[in-house]
């Protein structure tokens, strides 16, 4: 009965969740690389950069996705829109990045 009762504690206390985190982890680096093959393709296809790019945001999901005007903006200033530790707080795959390599 003990083995029992614990048997369900786990798969539904740990197992459960820790499955359903594992899963949405996974979902947002196939959306990440999703994306970034969108944008690959469409340039080896022939479309100019900036037509590459608004074809790869337009596969981004909507929640966070940006607008054409945040886009049009970030292209045309460069990488020096945003520092590099707001951009990668606002993607939803920080959590599956690797560390930086030491020299």
């Amino acid at each position: 009965m003990v083995g029992t009762f614990l048997g369900i504690l786990l798969c539904y206390g740990l197992f459960g969740p820790l499955a359903a985190a594992m899963s949405k982890i996974n979902d947002a680096e196939a959306e990440y690389y999703t994306v970034l093959r969108v944008a690959l393709i469409s340039f080896i296809k022939g479309f100019p950069p900036i037509l590459a790019v608004e074809v790869a945001r337009r596969s981004i999901p909507s929640e966070c996705r940006p607008t054409f005007t945040e886009m049009e903006k970030n292209c045309k200033s460069g990488a020096a829109a945003a520092p590099p530790a707001a951009r990668l707080e606002e993607t939803p795959w920080t959590m599956t990045r690797s560390l930086p390599r030491s020299s």
